[in-house]
């Protein structure tokens, strides 16, 4: 009965799923989870060599279809052009995963320069704003699919020295708020997941040092950053969840966004 309950609500079999950034971190991370599930995946990221690795494992790994491409999310052209070849490939995009990101460089306002602000938000920002439109248009055609933005904790909850970053990703969540509206008439839903600080290829050292653990115990009540594996169950419900879920922030974060 509990399998059964299982396959029923959180099956992604028959689905596609596309991921930005899918081939390392929490990207990685979703393309595993939704491939269990029973998901064909399409990696994509500037870094075909990756995409291609990490498709093929995946495929070996759990038996689906897995496809990695080249795709730079603020080249319109670029991206429009992916989506069309996979959906030529596929059939179809049920579910979109915007988790190509960068950190932006840790300066003070005062000292960042025009290029600092333009590289994170037109990677961070204007990327998830690009790559939503041309699959939006798909789903629209579709008549359904789900959209998960990938944002961060410090889109509410701010920190020195991360002003792109920080304004990226505030934006993401306002955008995927616009989406959710716009989209809802053609049974497309658009939530955004903001988690905190993770233990990624990124940041592990810093983490692991004296000064990563000391701002983990001042800013995080749970007191330790989280794990890749604490993700995936929200990110597997983001992308079955019913028609009623829209315009929603997940915040996985150990209490860090609490007032």
């Amino acid at each position: 009965m509990a399998r059964d309950v299982f396959e029923t609500l959180f099956s992604l079999k028959g689905k596609t799923a596309l991921i930005t950034g899918g081939y390392k971190g929490i990207g990685r991370l979703v393309a595993e989870t939704f491939a269990e599930a029973g998901a064909d995946v399409a990696i994509v990221a500037r870094n075909q060599d990756a995409c291609l690795s990490s498709a093929g494992e995946i495929e070996g790994k759990y038996g689906v279809r897995s496809i990695g491409m080249a795709m730079d999310v603020q080249d319109s052209r670029t991206v429009d052009s992916v989506v069309e070849a996979l959906i030529r490939e596929f059939g179809k995009i049920d579910i979109l995963v915007n988790c190509a990101g960068i950190p932006g460089g840790q300066k003070p306002v005062v000292e960042m320069t025009d290029g600092d602000m333009d590289e994170v938000m037109n990677v961070d920002f204007r990327g998830t704003f690009v790559v939503s439109r041309a699959v939006a248009r798909e789903m629209i055609k579709a008549k359904g699919g789900k959209i998960i933005n990938v944002a961060s904790v410090l889109g509410r909850v701010v920190a020195r020295y991360m002003a792109g970053y920080c304004a990226s990703k505030a934006a993401v969540i306002a955008f995927t708020k616009v989406l959710a509206l716009e989209l809802m008439r053609y049974n497309i839903q658009a939530n955004v997941l903001c988690p905190g600080y993770f233990m990624t290829e990124f940041n592990q050292e810093f983490l692991s040092s004296e000064a990563g653990k000391g701002m983990i115990r001042r800013m995080v009540p749970l007191n330790r950053p989280g794990e890749l594996w604490e993700l995936k169950s929200t990110a597997l419900y983001l992308a079955t969840c019913p028609p009623y879920l829209t315009g929603s922030e997940i915040y996985i974060d150990g209490a860090h966004s609490v007032p």
